[in-house]
């Protein structure tokens, strides 16, 4: 039996291994082309030093305090030259993705779905028997080539990845590149290639209540989430707060109502900006956070939405006086070309 290692370096890569039970993270890494930076390989110098944000695994036994001590070993972070991983682990790793001479991995497909699921969103499925071997985190995104150019955009996978396939929510820019492309000349079959996965905004282990905040195609990273949560469960409660600018921005409801089914402990709600709306819930996604959501602190927050948003957010919450346990955040802006 092996699991499923996830490294994350610095420079947002990362690359998936497995390991076995028998061997350290640091042996099956090299055996698999990753060069975690190593120089005694028993547990004396510390340069193998790394951070686990999940898994279980055993530390091992033969480390000096001068390479791992007590208090850091409480806080996660771990030697891969004596790491052994008991479950898939999540491990970030201190040094850039070239420095450990790997890079971010790329993958060729084709689009098999692509819907404009209003005026301002569009949904794109790509489908190959490459991606069958893509593995990532849910929240992060790839890089996809526009075809017919040698230019990328970035998108956050709105799905997990079945059977070959994932799915994306893209904003639809009038006079963007992808946009243009999506809405004009995209047909089943077209070739499309991707690079990653990338990015530290991610679903971390679940230790604690969640609210999660999405603002317009930022929706994306917390769909592929949401069917991680409903796979492994969860025994804390969950909630999203949805917020657009125009009644049509509000998409995938459905989707949202079938996973809050899936999920006994998640709950949800939308809220439209434009005064003039027909949505019941009006206003920002500020206005509509209790504080039963933010649990005197004792919350993970994660957000994902422009810029503005994610400023307002931050402010709201220091307002209010709240240290959050966690605050996970990424900033996102459509380009406009």
């Amino acid at each position: 039996m092996s699991h499923k290692i996830a490294f994350n370096f610095e420079d947002g890569v990362t690359r998936f291994i497995d390991a076995t039970p028998n061997e350290t993270v640091a042996d099956a890494a090299y055996r698999q082309g990753i060069n975690i930076p190593l120089d005694c390989r028993d547990g004396a110098c510390g340069t193998c030093k790394c951070r686990a944000e999940a898994g279980q695994y055993d530390l091992g036994q033969d480390y000096i305090d001068d390479a791992l001590s007590e208090e850091e070993a409480a806080q996660g972070f771990v030697l891969t030259c004596q790491m052994r991983a008991q479950s898939d682990c999540v491990i970030s790793v201190p040094a850039s993705s070239q420095v450990c001479k790997t890079a971010q991995a790329s993958f060729e497909a084709a689009i098999s779905n692509v819907r404009q699921l209003s005026d301002s969103t569009i949904a794109l499925s790509i489908k190959g028997e490459a991606l069958t071997k893509l593995a990532f985190l849910p929240g992060q995104y790839v890089n996809l080539q526009v075809p017919g150019s040698e230019q990328s955009r970035a998108y956050s996978f709105s799905s997990l990845q079945r059977d070959g396939e994932v799915s994306f929510l893209i904003r639809n820019v009038p006079g963007g590149l992808m946009s243009s492309f999506l809405t004009s000349l995209a047909k089943a079959g077209d070739s499309m290639n991707l690079a990653g996965p990338l990015g530290s905004f991610y679903l971390r282990e679940i230790k604690r209540p969640l609210l999660l905040l999405a603002g317009g195609t930022g929706l994306a990273p917390f769909t592929a989430m949401l069917e991680k949560i409903a796979e492994q469960g969860s025994e804390h409660p969950l909630h999203l707060i949805y917020g657009v600018t125009n009644d049509f921005d509000l998409v995938e409801m459905e989707r949202i109502e079938a996973l809050a089914a899936c999920i006994p402990n998640f709950t949800y709600s939308a809220c439209v900006a434009n005064p003039d709306s027909s949505y019941p819930q009006k206003g920002y996604v500020t206005q509509h956070i209790s504080p039963a959501h933010l649990n005197d602190g004792e919350v993970d927050i994660y957000l994902c939405g422009p810029p503005p948003m994610v400023e307002a957010v931050s402010q709201f919450i220091r307002e209010k006086g709240i240290q959050p346990a966690n605050f996970y955040y990424e900033k996102f802006a459509a380009s406009v070309a």
